[in-house]
């Protein structure tokens, strides 16, 4: 089966490849596109996959655009971080979604289904209804712009972007700023997964999650794990889990 993956994140992409494999070994990744530009040259050039795996939101605006711009007759597969409740139109026909972060089952799921329902059989899905009504219903998903927290007797509001990262001491969870500043924060590590930016935040353990202009260097730590130089320093070890050392260096842009 040769599928086409349409999404601008890197990671994703990665994250995509690799569970596809494990999912079936036959399916073969034949492109990738980042962007409507390239997904409509990359249909436009090449003979139609089997499958379609795509984002809707990218880098140049929402994937719908691709519809308008090339012939899509084969199946897709959304992804996608909005609420499910937008969505129900999708659980139809040749069209599915899956919410981000994609998990395997759920992606097997949907592939079990293709290969069910479709495989070799032109889809009947009204796509031009479905974009329609979902484009009527879907809000972009925000992320958290600041922080109100303790401050001596007062609340003070705190810009992600002066956050250098989070980290966890037994049950609490503080946050060091740029400029040195430490501060407690009422969620735990878990719940601030769904509250960053993943493109400016990364969870690399359990106990940390860190900015990206953080990062100040990266070494090689035993057991095949990495330990970070943190700005500013902390007197508590930043070592980046083994299980999430793949992913870290390709959320580091490697």
């Amino acid at each position: 089966m040769k599928v086409l993956i349409i999404e601008d994140e890197e990671l994703a992409v990665s994250k995509l490849k690799k569970t596809l494999a494990v999912i079936d070994e036959s399916i073969e990744v034949v492109g990738v596109g980042d962007s409507i530009e390239t997904s409509v040259e990359w249909l436009q050039q090449n003979p139609e996959p089997d499958l379609i795996l795509m984002d809707i939101e990218l880098s140049d605006g929402q994937s719908f655009e691709i519809f308008n711009l090339a012939e899509v007759k084969c199946p897709v597969i959304f992804t996608t971080s909005y609420d499910e409740y937008a969505l129900k139109a999708f659980k139809v026909n040749s069209v599915d979604y899956l919410l981000k972060p994609i998990q395997k089952d759920e992606l097997k799921n949907a592939i079990e289904k293709f290969k069910a329902n479709f495989a070799g059989h032109p889809p009947v899905a009204d796509i031009d209804g479905l974009m329609r009504e979902l484009k009527s219903k879907i809000q972009p998903k925000e992320f958290r712009k600041r922080f109100l927290v303790k401050n001596a007797n007062r609340l003070v509001s705190i810009e992600v972007d002066d956050i250098a990262y989070f980290y966890s001491e037994g049950r609490f969870t503080f946050f060091k700023t740029f400029d040195n500043k430490k501060f407690i924060v009422d969620y735990t590590i878990e719940e601030l997964e769904d509250m960053l930016a993943p493109e400016k935040f990364f969870r690399i353990s359990r106990s940390f999650y860190v900015s990206i202009k953080s990062i100040d260097k990266i070494e090689d730590y035993f057991g095949n794990r990495l330990i970070l130089q943190l700005k500013p320093s902390i007197d508590k070890e930043s070592i980046v889990s083994r299980e999430k050392v793949t992913d870290f260096k390709v959320w580091m842009g490697k």
